[in-house]
């Protein structure tokens, strides 16, 4: 069953989005990529986000021949909390629906990213009669059952979204056979209902590199030991814990610690209206640590390559990853990971031989694994090869071939589907 052309939901984040803001993660690099390999293989994929910013074109051909990016105003073309899109979802839709409309659209696949999208989803799968294929990325009762302060608790609105979509869409796909027993366990889906399919990387842009070089280039000195951690500054990241650890280290080898830095990808340092990135400056420099960790901001995806290189260990010290995307991508540059033993990262990070897992909010492990790993070159090396070739596995064409066969199954039955309900609803033919 031949598919022409997907629509893609991304509501409430563009895939051309500067990664390591609040909102902006692997989930943006998942919807970019995946177009892309898409739109290689001659399929149209429109990839609908809304728009934030007024003086940005409504149509971006950024994505290669047949993949677009179409800002959609609903709501005030600016930045919004999550929980203030769900009152513009109807006009979303509605937007949409007209687009498609005028520019006489018919779209064979609806592929849908994160409960907002999923909910914009279902709408338009009653107007364009398409099958829905639906990713949540994070789950809100997972990211509930590791909260630690009530304003960290996610709403009601998106745990009974996320129930709903999980009975209504035609399939989900998980990044993890993990994700897929949370799935089960938490909202009750169908496990055949359910395709497990993990997000893939790109084997071109990530890459090893010599370290002298990638160090060079971004002006790092070449002789110290870097620790680097990647991502949005949110609680869940563990952070925290990254910062105890370091300051273990600091007191039990203040000698060895003189050559020891660690980078933080992700954010604004200069934000002050950034609650999460105040109290972790502060912390910083309650730990006494504020001469070894480093805060950057955010970077272009272009330029992560040369800081997975320069990095001796790739820190995820997270408190719940439904993938880990940081980790796979440090992986394929030949780095080792030391990741907490949560969600995809129990899953993507093999224990001994790609890197370390270690238990989530605990210090004094992480503080043993990094020692470990920053004294041993030789097992620094045999790990960043194995995790290279581990990495192999998730090329990104490998991965969207999958998702192209998945949609071609979906489309099969949903179109079987449809005439079987056409036959009904006319009823027996009779022969007179």
């Amino acid at each position: 069953m031949a598919v022409r052309r997907v629509a893609m939901l991304s509501v409430h984040t563009c895939p051309l989005a500067t990664l390591g803001g609040k909102d902006t993660g692997g989930m943006n690099v998942y919807v970019r990529e995946l177009t892309r390999e898409l739109a290689r293989r001659g399929i149209a994929v429109d990839v609908f986000t809304r728009s934030q910013n007024p003086h940005l074109p409504h149509i971006v051909h950024d994505l290669g021949p047949g993949g677009r990016v179409i800002h959609v105003p609903a709501g005030p073309e600016a930045p919004l909390e999550k929980a203030r899109i769900l009152p513009h979802l109807p006009e979303f839709v509605e937007w949409v629906r007209r687009f498609a409309e005028r520019e006489d659209l018919t779209y064979d696949v609806i592929h849908s990213h994160y409960w907002l999208s999923g909910l914009a989803a279902l709408s338009l799968r009653a107007a364009w009669r398409a099958p829905v294929i639906h990713m949540f990325h994070t789950l809100g009762r997972m990211k509930n059952r590791v909260a630690r302060r009530p304003e960290e608790q996610e709403p009601p609105q998106r745990l009974e979204a996320e129930r709903r979509i999980v009975q209504e869409v035609d399939r989900l796909v998980a990044a993890t056979p993990v994700e897929k027993a949370q799935l089960v366990w938490l909202y009750g889906a169908t496990p055949s209902h359910i395709s497990v399919i993990p997000p893939g990387v790109d084997l071109e842009q990530f890459r090893p590199l010599p370290k002298e070089e990638a160090r060079r280039v971004l002006g790092f000195p070449p002789d110290r030991r870097y620790v680097l951690f990647v991502g949005r500054i949110e609680p869940l990241k563990g952070l925290e814990t990254l910062m105890r650890a370091v300051a273990i280290l600091a007191q039990e080898c203040p000698t060895w610690t003189r050559d020891f830095a660690v980078v933080i990808i992700g954010g604004d340092p200069d934000a002050s209206a950034d609650a999460e990135m105040r109290r972790l400056q502060q912390l910083r420099e309650d730990l006494g640590i504020s001469d070894l960790v480093t805060f950057l901001g955010a970077k272009a995806q272009e330029t992560l390559p040369y800081y997975y290189n320069a990095a001796d260990v790739v820190v995820m010290p997270s408190d719940y990853e439904s993938f880990g995307l940081v980790a796979l991508e440090a992986m394929a540059c030949g780095t080792p990971v030391i990741a907490s033993e949560v969600g995809g990262l129990v899953y993507l990070v093999r224990h001994g031989e790609t890197g370390l897992r270690v238990p989530r909010r605990q210090p004094i492990a992480l503080a043993r694994a990094l020692d470990r790993l920053l004294r041993d070159e030789a097992l620094r090396r045999r790990m960043g090869e194995s995790g290279r070739r581990w990495a192999q596995e998730f090329a990104w064409p490998l991965i969207a071939d999958r998702i192209l066969g998945l949609y071609q199954e979906v489309l099969k039955a949903h179109r079987a589907r449809s005439q079987r309900l056409i036959c009904y609803r006319r009823g027996p033919a009779w022969v007179g």
